[in-house]
């Protein structure tokens, strides 16, 4: 399967409009290569995202690696500010080692990954996440030093009556 398809393949699983906008910029970021550098970066082109993008510093122990950039959406859902924290020190509950294995993915793959998950942490059961997460190097051709994220949150409720109207 050639990148191109794989590419439209993952795009096609995007169902939140702002992971299908992240993820067309990343794109026309990597400019041929296999991802980004986090220079080729501009928020200013993706200033409207900018509530729910992290930055992630990625360590040589994943759970080590740091939140260098965390919107105000994100400070919301974890109650507290997470910028320049572990990833390890996120409350995640037993969602722990789901975060672990997605960032791992997007890591070692240098490929971006999505999902969705109900309760993305400890007292937020309410609520459903749909994620986004995509590899950036800090040089041309490196290898994955860097993920940036997009999160998207609704009510668990929202999200179960939308799907009934949709049937």
């Amino acid at each position: 399967m050639s990148k191109k398809t794989e590419c439209s393949a993952f795009r096609a699983q995007l169902v939140v409009p702002e992971h299908r906008q992240l993820f067309d910029y990343w794109m026309s970021c990597c400019a041929g290569r296999a991802m980004p550098t986090r220079q080729d970066i501009k928020p200013s082109q993706m200033a409207r995202l900018l509530p729910g993008i992290s930055l992630v510093d990625v360590a040589e122990d994943l759970a080590r690696s740091t939140i260098r950039l965390a919107g105000t959406r994100l400070r919301e859902i974890h109650d507290r500010e997470i910028t320049g924290q572990t990833i390890e020190s996120l409350e995640w509950g037993d969602k722990r080692d789901y975060w672990l294995a997605a960032y791992r993915h997007t890591v070692e793959r240098c490929e971006p990954t999505q999902g969705v998950l109900k309760g993305p942490r400890l007292h937020k059961e309410h609520m459903v996440q749909y994620w986004l997460r995509l590899p950036l190097s800090r040089e041309q051709g490196g290898k994955a030093e860097m993920v940036l994220g997009y999160d998207f949150f609704v009510p668990a409720a929202d999200r179960y009556t939308a799907q009934l109207q949709i049937a």
